[in-house]
């Protein structure tokens, strides 16, 4: 996140990821924009933090609603990291949630588009805390809000992202126009519709 979050390819060569996944995915675009023999139209999207149904073989890579949704379910509560930066207040760190549905209309748009390949951001362009998202979770499930914090473990602490946002000016700039569902709207569509119903959940 030092480099800011624009999907320039200018960017990539630079960027240093905190981890081998990230490395990986990043390693690939650095291939892909290497290459001289490319189909007339091609894009890769950098996704952001996707939730929604169908994601329960994912395991703990699950978006923390889905987590959420099972932990209050069992306990009546949530447990979130702590903040051990001065700078952000406990459940205040900030991702860019997108939900699912919004993801395939993306992907719908190049698919039709065809032209301006590129590496894109999938974001929504607005962070949102983690405690904005939980609560969200707990109005969907009808139940009173009971939220703690627990010490981010040590062994990732050091490579916590405290914020990420994406910079959507380019995928609007070839002329996608529609909106981003909003956190609630969406949190409260899964849960009520697919997780609750244990439907693609």
């Amino acid at each position: 996140g030092e480099l800011g979050y624009e999907d320039s390819h200018e960017l990539v060569p630079g960027l240093k990821p905190l981890n081998p996944y990230g490395e990986s995915k990043n390693e690939f675009d650095k291939w892909v924009l290497a290459q001289t023999d490319a189909p007339y139209f091609w894009a890769g999207l950098k996704f952001f933090n996707v939730y929604g149904p169908n994601e329960f073989h994912k395991g703990r890579m699950a978006s923390v609603i889905f987590h959420a949704y099972n932990q209050i379910k069992a306990t009546g509560g949530m447990k979130l990291f702590r903040s051990h930066n001065p700078q952000f207040k406990d459940g205040e760190q900030q991702r860019d949630f997108v939900y699912v549905k919004d993801v395939c209309d993306v992907m719908y748009f190049l698919l039709h588009h065809r032209k301006n390949s590129g590496l894109y951001n999938l974001g929504t362009g607005k962070a949102r805390t983690f405690l904005d998202l939980v609560r969200s979770t707990f109005k969907g499930m009808e139940v009173q809000e009971n939220i703690s914090f627990i010490d981010t473990p040590e062994d990732i602490r050091d490579k916590y992202q405290y914020f990420t946002e994406a910079n959507m000016a380019k995928l609007i700039g070839i002329g996608y126009k529609q909106k981003f569902t909003s956190l609630e709207d969406g949190v409260m569509e899964y849960v009520k519709k697919y997780l609750a119903k244990n439907e693609y959940c």
